[in-house]
């Protein structure tokens, strides 16, 4: 069970997927958001520096050129320049003919030209940019280049069909990654992804490391990437500016070293806290964690999930999978806590460490605890959470939560009654609600 906790869109899937009913037909059912990411916290440069380098992207100033060269010209009906003007423009700015398209569109799109009445002419542009505007034209500039991709950007179908992935890959690693793994990556992605035969894959094999160089050709042409002293492939200062920002558009963690510094020294209760109300992301544990010795911190963080709510408990489940052997010790005095034993209990069997066998009940508890973290976190937090591996399906879970005497099984029950739309999990979810509140109430009788 991954951190104990779940994502909310992950448990709408498990609840159509598992239900005891019919799913609900194709073209009603919700479209189910791919997985946040966290990202590791990178240095940004200052807007300014990062402005002024924006003009000297090769793409960019070819794109300028040749807002400057078409002046007032006619163009198709699909808003490019005809065959003669893009030969022309090609051959007189020294312009990669097969580059051109690409140019011509970042051109219209960013407002360096305008298409109206069937030509195109100079966009209105103030005469000078602030960095922050000039960065904003940067970021649509790196969004048309990748929404190319679905276009044939590089000229490689599988390199175009993985290469968020590949820019998220080099993004994560500063020093960049060599391309003999960026190939292996793609190649191993696109087995999982696609399915190939055996000849397939070998025929990829064989093309792929030319076609990975025209793309990452292409990609620095763009501005985006570069090759380090050691021949590795890593972004730019202006690469690591947009890709973060694309991928904080897709919903990932992708924050800057600054932004989670702010939460290096705060206490175990603080950061704790500031997880729960979503105002910190999980990339800030790895920094918090680099300042504490680790069983002191696995100590620390246990004192407060033993007392505390179901989200305190899933935050800190969420950090001490951060930690390895080395918070043994006070993870396994949390077997004899109550609220804790089954994390501590399911903690040191991940880690192939001596550990009590948990029972059934034991696993529906802490699926309870899951869903009630739901009630205490907010709803940035909340939808970060992973979700829980119950193997049995929702409706059993559901009758068999009464029996786990857990302090929030009629409040997790009545959440699922009123959030659920399939009747067959309603119908459980309010019966079994109905024997836990006879059971709590024979209990205090």
């Amino acid at each position: 069970m991954a951190n104990n906790v779940f994502d909310l869109a992950e448990l709408r899937k498990l609840i159509d997927e598992q239900a005891a009913v019919p799913p609900r037909p194709p073209e009603e059912t919700p479209e189910v958001e791919q997985e946040a990411l966290t990202f590791p916290p990178v240095l940004l440069a200052a807007d300014a520096e990062l402005a002024e380098i924006v003009p000297t992207v090769p793409l960019v100033a070819d794109a300028i050129r040749l807002m400057s060269w078409t002046g007032t010209r006619e163009v198709t009906p699909e808003g490019l320049p005809n065959e003669a003007d893009a030969r022309t423009a090609a051959a007189e700015l020294g312009i990669d003919a097969a580059r051109l398209r690409l140019v011509w569109i970042v051109a219209v799109n960013t407002g360096l030209l305008q298409i109206a009445g069937g030509r195109a002419s100079r966009g209105p542009l103030p005469a000078r940019l602030t960095p922050e505007a000039t960065l904003e034209f940067w970021d649509g500039v790196v969004m048309d280049v990748l929404d190319r991709a679905d276009d044939g950007l590089t000229g490689s179908a599988v390199v175009d069909e993985h290469l968020a992935e590949m820019l998220a890959t080099v993004y994560s690693v500063r020093s960049g990654v060599a391309i003999a793994n960026l190939a292996r990556g793609i190649l191993q992605s696109h087995e999982v992804a696609c399915e190939p035969g055996a000849v397939e894959m070998r025929r990829l094999a064989a093309s792929l490391p030319a076609e990975l160089l025209d793309a990452l050709s292409l990609l620095a042409y763009c501005g985006l990437v570069e090759q380090t002293a050691a021949g590795r492939t890593a972004l730019t200062p202006l690469g690591v500016w947009a890709i973060r920002r694309d991928l904080l558009r897709e919903g990932h963690d992708a924050p800057t070293t600054a932004e989670v510094e702010v939460f290096a020294d705060l206490s175990a209760a603080e950061l704790v806290e500031a997880l729960v109300k979503g105002s910190a992301t999980q990339s800030a544990v790895a920094g918090w964690l680099e300042r504490r010795p680790p069983a002191q911190a696995a100590h620390d963080l246990i004192e407060i999930a033993a007392e505390g709510t179901a989200g305190q408990r899933g935050a800190v489940g969420a950090i001490l999978e951060e930690l390895g052997p080395e918070a043994e010790a006070p993870v396994r005095e949390a077997l004899g806590l109550p609220l804790m034993r089954r994390y501590a209990a399911s903690w040191l069997h991940i880690r192939d460490l001596e550990a009590p066998t948990l029972s059934t009940d034991d696993h529906t508890w802490i699926a309870v605890d899951s869903l009630a973290a739901l009630m205490h976190l907010s709803a940035p937090a909340a939808g970060r959470l992973d979700p829980p591996e119950p193997g049995e399906d929702l409706i059993r879970l559901v009758t068999e939560m009464p029996a786990v005497g857990h302090p929030d099984t009629i409040a997790v029950l009545d959440m699922l009654a009123t959030a659920h739309d399939d009747k067959a999990v309603v119908k459980a979810a309010r019966k079994a609600a109905m024997k836990a509140r006879s059971l709590a109430h024979t209990k205090l009788g």
